[in-house]
């Protein structure tokens, strides 16, 4: 096995690599559905810019795009968002595919696409226009379709709804799925109750501090790993005198990346940006009047409600058939009650012989594209927020600057207007599933205007919303602390201070534990190893920061880690795992420990650690970032579609974000950071993006994972917005013709 994967590399290597010429000129360029010629304009990095005559030939030639830089990705998302994944990968799809249709998170797609606005259904026709023709005419398909067995088939509008119902998935559910198996744990009521505090204290939070800001903010909690950065400064604290607005989403760290830059002109349309693939909005970007960047709200936009005993007459069923590669097709029955299907049918999901059933606000019709559409037009903040009213899921935090000098934060959800004392468990009793009768819009939620201290930073911390629930689980405040101090030392913020401020890797709580750390252990009076002297003398010398080459970050964890093992049960760290607040969560049993026992396990922990730490060692040599294609989970051939192994910068705390567990092994950061954008508004061609891989989803392309390079030493591609910058700054061009 492990030669067959050895020679599957060492094949695919020895292809050619397909330069950025070979591969425009697989575009298809003629007998488009345009009315009229459509120029695009490539860089060295394969980032487009589309010049059109209409709306309608914009939208074909952004499918068209789409399509020829991420076909084999966009198939692979339709697949998943219908719950079809049996089809590429056999069996072992199986239990994903009854997990989508069980959630039905296409139930509103329907009614969403009866009630688009026509100027919306025109856009979004013409994108599958571009996309089908891609399909229908490209001579070479990718990889995927060989080795998945796709087959050409054309999109629908619906299939792009369905997918942007697939992308606005409820960031609370995967908490959820990790906890449901504990709630029968004699400790539940009190571990809930621990994890839904939680967010409101850093870990190195004092126990008094702790009691005292409790108070009546007790209703939130921590999060699953889905978040990101987002920051932006005024006119006044700028160096350019003009706002300068800096967005760091963090997303699943896989080839291709989750994100395709772009730049588009049309009449009505003009601007540049992150998209999503296949679908036809920027989501964090500019236009010539405004800029918008973004994090998750982590808002309650879901309810597990139990369903009673005397209910199940209401219970309904329905039968999906699955069509299962190599097996043929296979049926499987998803059942429902009045408040949502009954998750729990699913046996990885059952939680203390309770049947529960999933209440999400996107089961309800809203049309988020007329709102991304909308808002990537607008040209000031009345404007932007206006057209994201229509926003529901997933529920966002929005920071915005226009070129007047304005800076703004709303709310981009539709929330439950209720509020009241945290939930006494998981799920709620069905006569408790209140406040789904009446729903506040962005207009009615909290926002902020021209603050006075001049910068507004958002981490997934709690929102601050007086009187409302906001939700449950949020990050802990690490991030946006770190944000506010940073910005508020810088009075003349430029676009390189941004770039910094993305990559800095620094973990403020963690000094104040390692202080501790060392206290306790200079108190202990133990004769140590020289392996143990060293890594304490790591340890004193540490600066807080993440760096790969740091030998006092590995230090830290693996101490930690050992420490955490001795103090701290198997159980228990399994649910403090499942929650963004583990290490607060662990910090706090270390600190409520006897003195005798903390110092015994801390010793014993000192001994694991040294023995584990190298002579030479640094974090980036335990701390990875690898990349590849999720191909490289095929067994035998997927060694092949590994791309990179790299030392990481970073932890799961810091603003560069590369997530991972408490372990003393080698290990590779799944999850964190994964594109970067930097705009001053100074200058309508000031726009710096960088993918943490490439615009390419063609596999052997030299564009797939040419912006790794990039994203190592801290650099940007320049994407500018006049087409005159975009003229001399994009030297390749490719014209569509009808």
């Amino acid at each position: 096995m492990l030669l067959f994967g050895h020679l599957a590399r060492h094949l695919i290597r020895r292809r050619p690599k397909l330069a950025l010429r070979d591969r425009l000129a697989m575009l298809p360029r003629t007998g488009l559905p345009i009315a009229a010629p459509v120029t695009v304009h490539w860089d060295e990095h394969q980032i487009p810019f589309i010049t059109a005559e209409t709306e309608d030939d914009l939208a074909v030639a952004l499918g068209l795009v789409h399509a020829h830089l991420r076909l084999g990705q966009i198939e692979m998302m339709r697949r998943l968002s219908q719950g079809r994944v049996a089809e590429m990968i056999g069996p072992l799809g199986v239990e994903v595919d009854r997990l989508v249709h069980t959630l039905d998170i296409a139930r509103a797609v329907p009614a969403i696409a009866r009630e688009l606005p026509e100027e919306t259904r025109r856009f979004l026709k013409a994108f599958v226009r571009g996309l089908n023709h891609y399909i229908a005419r490209a001579e070479t398909l990718p990889d995927e379709f060989r080795l998945l067995g796709l087959q050409r088939k054309p999109w629908s509008v619906a299939d792009l709804l369905t997918l942007g119902r697939l992308v606005s998935g409820d960031v609370n559910w995967i908490v959820w799925a990790r906890l449901l198996g504990l709630r029968g744990e004699p400790d539940w009521p009190m571990l809930w109750h621990r994890l839904l505090r939680h967010d409101l204290f850093s870990p190195a939070t004092s126990p008094e501090e702790h009691a005292s800001s409790v108070g009546s903010s007790a209703t939130m909690g921590t999060a699953l790993k889905s978040g990101s950065n987002c920051f932006v400064v005024s006119s006044a604290r700028s160096a350019s005198g003009a706002p300068v607005i800096a967005s760091d989403p963090h997303l699943s760290l896989f080839l291709p990346n989750p994100w395709i830059i772009a730049g588009m002109k049309s009449p009505a349309r003009h601007a540049v940006g992150l998209m999503i693939p296949g679908l036809p909005f920027i989501a964090l970007g500019r236009n010539p009047w405004i800029a918008w960047g973004g994090t998750s709200l982590h808002a309650a936009s879901s309810d597990l409600v139990v369903v009673p005993a005397e209910g199940s007459a209401e219970i309904r069923e329905r039968e999906e058939v699955l069509t299962v590669r190599w097996s043929g097709r296979r049926k499987i029955r998803i059942r429902e009650a009045r408040w949502g299907p009954i998750v729990t049918d699913i046996p990885w999901l059952r939680s203390d012989g309770d049947r529960l059933a999933l209440r999400w606000i996107g089961h309800q019709p809203s049309d988020e594209m007329t709102a991304m559409l909308r808002a990537n037009r607008a040209r000031n903040g009345a404007e932007f927020r206006a057209a994201l009213d229509g926003f529901a899921v997933p529920a966002q935090r929005l920071l915005y600057a226009d070129v007047v000098g304005h800076i703004g934060d709303i709310m981009a959800a539709h929330l439950l207007e209720r509020s009241g004392p945290a939930p006494a468990d998981l799920a709620i009793e069905a006569q408790a599933a209140c406040g789904w009768d009446v729903t506040l819009t962005s207009d009615r939620l909290p926002s902020c205007v021209d603050p006075r201290d001049g910068f507004l930073a958002s981490a997934n911390e709690r929102a601050e919303a007086p009187g409302l629930l906001i939700g449950h689980h949020f990050s802990p405040p690490d991030r946006k602390r770190r944000l506010d101090q940073l910005l508020s030392a810088e009075t003349g913020l430029s676009v390189d201070a941004a770039a910094r401020i993305q990559r800095d890797v620094h973990w403020m709580a963690a000094l104040a534990q390692r202080d501790l750390l060392l206290a306790w252990l200079g108190s202990a009076g133990e004769r140590r190893s020289a392996r143990q002297e060293r890594l304490i003398a790591d340890l004193s010398g540490w600066d807080g920061s993440y760096g790969a080459d740091s030998r006092g970050a590995l230090a830290f964890e693996l101490l930690s880690h050992h420490l955490a093992r001795r103090l701290v049960a198997p159980r228990r760290r399994e649910a403090y795992a499942a929650s963004w607040g583990m290490r607060g969560l662990i910090w706090d049993d270390v600190r409520s420990a006897s003195a005798e026992d903390r110092i015994r396990a801390l010793e014993a922990a000192l001994r694991d650690a040294a023995a584990a730490l190298p002579r030479r060692a640094a974090w980036g040599g335990v701390h990875r970032l690898q990349l590849g294609h999720p191909l490289a989970l095929i067994p035998l051939i997927g060694r092949a579609y590994c791309v990179a192994d790299l030392p990481a910068a970073g932890s799961s705390e810091t603003l560069l974000k590369t997530a991972h567990p408490l372990t003393d092994k080698r290990h590779a950061s799944r999850y964190g950071s994964s594109a970067r954008h930097i705009s001053d508004l100074a200058d309508p061609d000031r726009n710096y993006f960088v993918l943490l891989g490439g615009q390419d989803g063609w596999l052997g392309s030299t564009t797939s994972a040419d912006q790794i390079a990039l994203w190592q030493r801290g650099d940007y591609v320049r994407v500018p917005l006049t087409p005159e910058a975009v003229a001399a700054a994009f030297p390749y061009r490719t014209e569509l013709a009808p």
